[in-house]
């Protein structure tokens, strides 16, 4: 948006998710791990197990279940993971709704499958609207570059981090 900061972009390279999936192992590793602490809670929202197995593995704690207008809990989490698009809740909606669920610090991991340019500016003006900022673009692609020789990369999704501030005054974030 005319007048942000750019924010940072890093490329992951991991494998695409399945079809049907949000995302692949190696992707729910990459999440829990960079994104989170021990005892950190994780709520996912994510389609398919790749993140479950990911939260067991690290030893965090998470509410898992698929996404719904219901049983996110009541403690705040650290992380909340989501494909996108959403099914049942407006963008605004549901981003107000993850940021009354955050700690303070706390991220949104927004995964898009790669392609349509549009969509994620869609997504972080929503987010924005709702009080959170956009952090980093990760983007994933299954061939990392490789110094010295020009490739192109095989990019399958793009995953858009927005947190909720540290800091709570009475304008969004960012």
């Amino acid at each position: 948006m005319p007048g942000d900061p750019p924010v940072p972009i890093t490329v992951w390279p991991v494998p695409a998710p399945h079809e049907g999936e949000a995302m692949s192992n190696a992707m729910g590793v990459r999440l829990v791990h960079n994104l989170t602490h021990p005892s950190d809670l994780i709520i996912d929202l994510a389609e398919g197990p790749q993140l479950a197995r990911a939260i067991i593995a690290a030893h965090r704690r998470s509410h898992l279940q698929a996404a719904r207008a219901v049983g996110w809990g009541r403690e705040s989490a650290t992380l909340i993971v989501t494909g996108w698009p959403l099914a049942e809740a407006s963008p605004i909606d549901f981003f107000l709704r993850c940021r009354a669920h955050l700690v303070p610090g706390g991220c949104v991991a927004v995964l898009l499958a790669h392609g349509d340019i549009a969509l994620p500016v869609d997504v972080v003006i929503a987010a924005k609207r709702a009080g959170l900022a956009y952090l980093q673009h990760i983007v994933a692609a299954d061939r990392p570059p490789r110094p010295g020789q020009q490739a192109q990369l095989a990019i399958h999704t793009d995953v858009l981090i927005l947190t909720r501030s540290a800091i709570e005054g009475g304008r969004a974030d960012g």
